[in-house]
């Protein structure tokens, strides 16, 4: 496949601009760094077909001669990756590019075609040109354009946050689950003595002691297996989490307040200082999970 096979047509999508006459990359107007040789073609094929499935093995035939004697397997996944950092994009999160888990790739975000056909364009003419292409993936319906996502939600998003070392992003938070099991085991062992500390609340200390004890035996196999999903390296842990984050979050709120069960020991400003960065630390384990998805296994 030369150079000529995919002159032709620009893309806009999100924030970005595709020329594949001269294979550069501008997000909202700015040059990006260029892509490489492999990576930009596979963008150029899911960017003609948005919204349908581009198989691995198509991606073979069409990319890989023959006779080239190389790892497809690595030299795709490499290819994805240049691909979803170029653009910010995550497999756990996808925003463009969506895995299908043995099955290929699909690009599923809104497509204008902008120009004249290129010669790597599948199908006779299925696809309008200066029509937007709409794809009608559930991710799609989902988020509509990238400045969307963006004011959507206060939380960060993978685009917005750096890539970290998966070592670094396992590290961090495995302590942060120690954390709150440590919270859960001390506090369940001084159960009686918490009940002294409750007992000045009246009717509401039982309410308080059974809110305590049942949100840490919640909170305990939560925190178990979140422990084993990092240690075993378990595949779209990312994801996973994401899912369980609404609630997991209240939960972690509500032990946020777990130094005031020492105040008579610390006193009630460390107690406020404590919870202060207590009421963070959910979200901060969620912003490392999306850090370490900027290099995922594809």
């Amino acid at each position: 496949m030369n150079e000529e096979n995919i002159r032709g047509p620009r893309f806009r999508f999100g924030l970005f601009d595709l020329d594949t006459s001269t294979g550069e990359l501008h997000k909202d107007g700015k040059p990006l760094p260029r892509i490489r040789d492999q990576a930009f073609r596979i963008l150029v094929l899911l960017l003609e077909t948005p919204g349908n499935l581009v198989t691995r093995e198509e991606l073979r035939e069409r990319l890989w001669a023959a006779d080239t004697f190389v790892d497809f397997d690595h030299g795709l996944n490499t290819a994805i990756n240049q691909l979803r950092n170029a653009l910010g994009d995550s497999a756990a999160n996808p925003r463009f590019i969506q895995t299908l888990p043995r099955r290929g790739y699909r690009f599923i975000a809104p497509v204008e075609h902008i120009g004249h056909q290129s010669a790597l364009q599948r199908g006779s003419s299925k696809h309008p040109q200066a029509t937007p292409a709409m794809p009608s993936t559930p991710s799609e319906n989902r988020e509509r354009s990238e400045p969307k996502a963006s004011q959507s939600s206060f939380l960060s998003d993978a685009h917005d946050l750096p890539a970290v070392p998966n070592i670094i992003v396992r590290i961090l938070f495995s302590l942060i689950q120690l954390m709150y099991l440590i919270f859960y085991a001390l506090s369940l062992a001084r159960l009686s003595t918490l009940q002294t500390i409750f007992a000045s609340q009246g009717s509401l200390a039982v309410l308080f002691l059974v809110l305590l004890i049942v949100s840490a035996a919640v909170g305990i196999p939560i925190r178990l297996y979140l422990l084993a999903a990092v240690g075993f390296n378990y595949r779209g842990l990312t994801g996973k989490f994401l899912k369980l984050f609404p609630f997991i979050l209240p939960l972690d709120e509500l032990w946020a307040l777990a130094p005031f069960l020492l105040v008579q020991q610390i006193g009630p400003g460390l107690a406020i200082a404590f919870t202060a960065a207590l009421l963070y630390v959910p979200f901060s384990q969620r912003s490392v999970l999306l850090m370490g998805s900027k290099n995922p296994a594809t």
